[in-house]
């Protein structure tokens, strides 16, 4: 995460995920193989519609770009929050277009609350 305003400001997955947790946020939204998508220890199977993304942070590795990926903080329709985390380049932690095609479907309503 680039931010020339404050260099102070956390600029790696590891410090906003270590944020976040301290929030209590610190379960995954993940798709399976079978491209559903779960939250974490529960077998719920989630639409695009019941999810909200309400912060979205990326990462560039500096020397390498198979260092890239983006987190996302999620609220289900319950209140429940949690985050999906995507690496991207050469290598996608999910292949194929489902995941792609599941995110682009997820509203976005940014909360000034993750602004850290």
């Amino acid at each position: 995460m680039e931010n020339p305003e404050n260099i102070d400001r956390m600029t790696t997955l590891s410090q906003v995920m270590k944020t976040l947790s301290e929030r209590g946020i610190h379960r995954e939204f993940r798709m399976n193989e079978n491209c559903e998508m779960k939250f974490e220890n529960s077998e719920k199977i989630y639409q695009p519609t019941e999810l909200i993304i309400l912060k979205t942070y990326r990462f560039e590795g500096d020397s390498n770009p198979d260092d890239n990926a983006v987190l996302y903080v999620v609220k289900d329709s319950v209140g429940n929050q949690g985050m999906i985390i995507d690496s991207y380049g050469a290598d996608s932690n999910y292949p194929g277009e489902k995941f792609d095609e599941f995110l682009r479907n997820i509203p976005i309503l940014e909360s000034d609350e993750f602004n850290f």
